[in-house]
């Protein structure tokens, strides 16, 4: 009998958070936020405990990189500016980020699950899917529950993972890939929730259609301008009529992805070519009317950019940008360096100068920042 495809979706629970909480356990429960430069490092007291920098009168471009569950209560979440988090929460706790610390965590916690499911697909810093179909147990039955003996090698794997980091993670098994996605974040933190095709009515179509991975802002804004909010009145579409919407590649894909869908395999090798971000302007902006503006984007690219790569554990040797103006026209630049850099002010000042070989006469429609030829740190 063929193998019931079971793939798993693990994703670690606010997890620079969540190394940090480790280092200090007093914070515990309170909202902390981590981003910001050096300056915000804890200082220890005489008498051994820690004094914390908080957000209340933060002033600067930094970004949030992630925040602990009671930091997200107050509206805070990852790549909010920092000033507007204060604004949300002054009085949360501010942690520089540590990217050494999170690395080491990430890869204890994959070894750790390499030991019990060694097909993993590294997602990035804090992620990854695991092929649970060949490993021994996952195919039994428990009693009528057919579904007993993944959840069983799925809560092995996280009390492993608990083991090895003292961390918690959250893991959705389902068929797939996309619906393991959806399903690691319906009972976070802590969770561990097994779907199958038949659970996709109860548990997935009520949900928002911006929750599957692949309908970004536009996308969501488009469909709900006809009439379609959550899953599952994407499901009930006629594959026709959003193809018709969406041209017949990303329409078929909307129709399966609804139906929960996907055959993509899981693949245990493979790196990034390139990491970017790009933003499109609500209104069209000129390089010297709006440069005040365009300078806050452009670094905020940057910084973006820079946490990708530091996330994932890479550094960029080119740096470049793309620009398009306002008759459509799209501009690539790009800056090879020395060495290959992850931080963002040697991405922003790379990208600076590649802004300078572009006639910025005409205004501008979108703006992107791009680390390229990347290798790992």
């Amino acid at each position: 009998m063929t193998a019931r495809r079971w793939i798993a979706h693990l994703d670690m629970d606010a997890f620079y958070a969540s190394v940090e909480l480790l280092r200090y356990p007093e914070l515990a429960g309170q909202p902390v936020v981590i981003g910001g430069g050096r300056r915000h490092q804890p200082t220890q007291r005489p008498d051994g405990t820690w004094q914390f920098a908080t957000l209340a009168g933060y002033t600067g471009r930094g970004v949030v990189t992630t925040a602990t569950y009671a930091a997200r209560d107050y509206g805070v979440h990852s790549g909010m500016g920092l000033m507007k988090a204060a604004q949300r929460a002054p009085q949360a706790v501010l942690l520089p980020t540590d990217f050494d610390a999170y690395r080491h965590h990430s890869r204890l916690f994959k070894a750790a699950v390499a030991e019990v499911a060694p097909r993993i697909e590294d997602r990035g810093i804090d992620e990854i899917y695991i092929d649970l179909s060949e490993v021994p147990g996952a195919q039994d039955s428990v009693g009528h529950d057919a579904t007993g003996g993944v959840r069983a090698l799925a809560q092995e794997i996280r009390n492993t993972v608990r083991r090895a980091t003292g961390l918690s993670c959250s893991i959705g098994v389902t068929p797939n890939k996309l619906l393991a996605k959806l399903a690691s974040e319906l009972d976070k933190p802590d969770g561990l929730t097994v779907l199958t095709e038949a659970d996709l009515p109860v548990r997935i179509w009520p949900l928002p259609v911006r929750r599957l991975n692949g309908i970004g802002p536009k996308a969501g804004a488009r469909l709900a301008a006809l009439g379609i909010g959550t899953i599952g009145e994407l499901a009930a579409q006629e594959r026709a009529r959003l193809v018709e919407h969406f041209g017949r590649a990303y329409g078929r894909w909307l129709h399966e992805a609804a139906h929960g869908i996907d055959d993509r395999p899981v693949v245990t090798h493979g790196e990034p070519v390139s990491m970017s971000r790009e933003t499109t302007f609500e209104r069209d902006l000129h390089a010297v009317r709006d440069r005040a503006e365009l300078t806050r984007i452009f670094t905020t690219l940057a910084e973006q950019v820079a946490t990708d790569l530091q996330r994932r554990g890479y550094a960029g040797r080119t740096i470049g940008i793309k620009l398009r103006f306002d008759d459509f026209r799209t501009v690539t630049r790009d800056l090879t360096l020395p060495a290959a850099v992850a931080d963002a002010a040697a991405i922003r000042a790379a990208a600076g100068r590649c802004l300078k070989r572009v006639d910025l006469s005409r205004r501008l429609r979108l703006l992107g920042v791009r680390a390229g030829s990347l290798v790992r740190l």
